[in-house]
This record gives C-alpha cells, structure tokens and sequence, in this order.
C-alpha cells in the first residue's frame, strides 16, 4: 500500500468516523440520558438525506436543501416524542423496541409512497464538487473534508452544550433523579424533547452530508443505525466522548477493513472488533458513571 492510498484511506476511515458520531452521539445520549431504545433513529436520519434532495431538486440550491431538512427533522423527532415515544419511557424495552421498529416499517412505506422507489441524487455545488491537493500525489474530495470539519466542529460544540452549560446540566439533573429536578424547577418533560429534536437534528445532518455520497433511498437509515448501535455499545451508553472516540475506531476499522482484507472477513470486522472490546470492558470504553 503506498503512502497516498494509505493517507487517503485514513481520511475516509476518519471523516466515516464523524458522520458516524452524528448518528451516535443522539442515539447514546436519548438512551443513556431517557433510557429509550430508539430503532427509528435510522428513519431520521432517511428524512434529513430526503428532505434535503427533494427541496434541492425543487429550488436547485444545495444550501436552501440543509438550512430546510435540518430544522425540518428536528420538528418530525419532537413530534415523534411528543405525540409517540414519551408515552413509553416507563415501558420495558421490549415495547420501545417493537414500537420503535413500526415506525421503521411505516416511514419507509411512507416515504417510498411520497417520493417513489427510485433513489434520488444530490450533485454538489460547483465549489464542493472538486478535489484539494493535500499532498504531491493525495488529492482528495473537497466535500469529504467539509463533512470531516463539520463533524469534528459538532463534536466539540456538543461536548460544550452538555458538560458546561446550564441547559447541559438540566438533562443531566433530569436523567439523575427526575423527581427532584422537577422539584427544583427544571421542566424534565420539555427538556427531553429537546434533547430528542437535538438528536434528531443531528441524525438528520449526518443523512444529508451521507446523500451526496451514497444513495439517497429508502431503507438508507437500517444499515447505518446497525453501525450507530455498534458505536453507542464500544463507547459506553450514555457517554459523549465514548461515542466520537468509538465511532472514530468503527469507521477506521471497517474502512481498512474492506480494502486490505477478503469481503467477508472486512464486513465483519467491526463486530469482532465488539466482542473483543466487551470481553474486557463489559460497560463500553468509557461507562457513565452514575
């Protein structure tokens, strides 16, 4: 392998890695944090890539496409909680996941119903569509690095909004002991559907920055929410800097994975990569404490 193809590879395991996080990083924290196992996380995740082609193919503007699918998911997760979802934070996770699964199966009909069967294409703007010369001989996709300093700028901005502000220690206090933070004045009910809007604001992001890349299809989310459970469980349920150091290593190993072993071993690389980890660290790299 030579150093170009090596660097090259590097930076697609790394910028995998952060789109990964995006997903994760909501899934870890409405599990962690709410105790809610959310299998429509990948249908938000479909809806963010969706939206964001539908109204690109409508106005032709790749920018109007994310300034509406973003605000637009969030709206559609807070709906879900607020109409749906909060409805089964004292079920077992038995009724979460089964709930949670039909609104799979229903958004993927529904959106095969509104938009059709056929995948729809994302081109980029004429200043994303080129490459940058990073080096003599590793020229590399301009919006690949846009999505990488995307990811690692979200990473960052959402470690500060949970560990160091006010409304960060609120979903804290809340996931601790409801009953008190309620009692102290904290509204934990709209606290925690703006925790899910978050999260499904994030899902929607890591969809559209996917579109331009992969398909945008229907049934697009199923394979990336497999791998965003991956991330929550090596990272540790609940934990922020569990889910982006995790999601940095699944998307590393399953993108060397492909290129420098046989296909059948390269896919499952990442889930021996999980067994190997929970074999000595039962609660994920870096449990939540408490």
């Amino acid at each position: 392998m030579t150093f170009a193809l090596f660097a090259e590879q590097l930076l697609n395991g790394i910028q995998f890695g952060v789109t990964l996080f995006l997903m994760a990083s909501g899934l870890t924290l409405v599990f962690g944090i709410m105790n809610f196992i959310n299998l429509a996380h990948g249908s938000l995740y479909m809806a963010g890539a969706f939206l964001a082609a539908a109204v690109q193919a409508a106005t032709g503007s790749f920018g109007l496409g994310i300034l509406v699918a973003i605000p637009a998911t969030a709206a559609l997760g807070a709906v879900l909680e607020l109409g749906l979802f909060r409805r089964f934070y004292s079920r077992n996770h038995l009724d979460q996941v089964l709930v949670t699964f039909g609104i799979v199966l229903m958004a993927n009909e529904a959106t095969r119903l509104i938009f059709g069967p056929v995948p729809l294409r994302m081109p980029l703007p004429p200043v994303l569509a080129g490459s940058i010369e990073l080096a003599p001989g590793l020229v590399y996709p301009t919006f690949r690095l846009v999505v990488l300093a995307v990811g690692l700028a979200v990473a960052g901005l959402l470690w500060l909004v949970v560990m160091k502000t006010r409304l960060g220690m609120w979903v804290r206090a809340g996931s601790s002991n409801r009953a008190i933070a309620s009692a102290m004045g904290v509204d934990v009910s709209l606290v925690f559907a703006g925790l899910f809007a978050f999260g499904a604001a994030l899902a929607g992001l890591a969809g559209l920055m996917a579109g331009p890349i992969l398909a945008v299809q229907v049934g697009m989310g199923e394979p990336i929410l497999i791998l965003a459970l991956v991330v929550t469980v090596i990272g540790g349920i609940g934990s922020i800097r569990g889910a982006f150091v995790a999601a940095l290593i699944v998307g590393l190993v399953d993108t060397f994975g492909r290129v420098m072993l046989p296909p059948a071993l390269g896919s499952m690389a990442i889930f021996l990569l999980m067994a190997l980890i929970l074999a000595f660290k039962p609660k994920g790299l870096f449990p939540v404490h408490g």
